[in-house]
């Protein structure tokens, strides 16, 4: 298989493209593509910007993997809420620039970003875990109590619903919705704007902030996906 992530540097600016082809499904290859693009991003740039493809940000976790039973689960889950954690905290600014489609760990990738702009289109944004009969992880739980509006958290959660772009917004995915031909060049600006910031304040910042629930939930990540692969 190719690399599922595209790399290339503009000004001071990485940005990580996902596109796999398909769907941009968290598999083993698209988690440490991204990890590893992230490690790279930390070392030549002072910013970063995660995209998905047209009409496609992240399907979520690939279910190929996620129906081949509580060994397999845990792998892929573990793995998962890893990179999420290191997104979460990565030390520079990271805009998310939501291509389209972003559904379950797809919609978990959008909270990690400082700024989360989308595309205009027939996109839908949640976390559907509950409506196709999977547990969610308390890494989940946790990423959208801290990033999604109050008064939308139970409908997303134990509603599982899916937001066009614009109610996205008003839900706490996304901050913005630009056009889908302006996405790419809105979210390189953005990071830009970011890019000023002194790193390591910026990284301290960013830590101060998010440091203790990312701690919380990587200290009980391999007892909570045990309780969600059921073993």
């Amino acid at each position: 298989m190719s690399d599922p992530l595209h790399y290339e540097t503009r000004d001071e600016v990485a940005l990580l493209r996902l596109d796999d082809g398909k769907a941009n499904a968290l598999g083993h290859a698209m988690i440490d593509a991204i990890s590893a693009g992230l490690d790279r991003a930390a070392a030549e740039a002072r910013a970063a910007v995660l995209i998905g493809r047209p009409g496609r940000f992240s399907a979520g976790f690939d279910l190929g993997i996620i129906r081949g039973g509580p060994d397999a689960v845990r792998g892929l889950v573990v793995a998962g809420g890893e990179l999420l954690m290191k997104a979460y905290l990565h030390p520079q600014p990271l805009v998310v620039a939501c291509s389209g489609h972003a559904v379950a760990a797809g919609a978990l990738l959008t909270l990690t970003g400082d700024t989360r702009i989308g595309a205009a289109g027939a996109y839908k944004i949640g976390l559907n875990e509950v409506a196709i009969g999977l547990r969610i992880p308390e890494f989940a739980v946790e990423l959208a109590r801290d990033r999604l509006s109050k008064r939308h958290l139970s409908a997303a959660l134990l509603g599982a619903t899916l937001y066009g772009p614009d109610d996205a917004v008003a839900a706490g995915y996304l901050d913005a919705v630009t056009q889908e031909a302006e996405l790419e060049d809105t979210a390189l600006a953005a990071a830009s704007r970011l890019a000023v910031h002194e790193t390591d304040i910026f990284a301290d910042a960013k830590r101060r902030t998010r440091g203790a629930l990312a701690e919380r939930i990587r200290s009980g990540l391999e007892a909570d996906v045990a309780r969600v692969a059921g073993s």
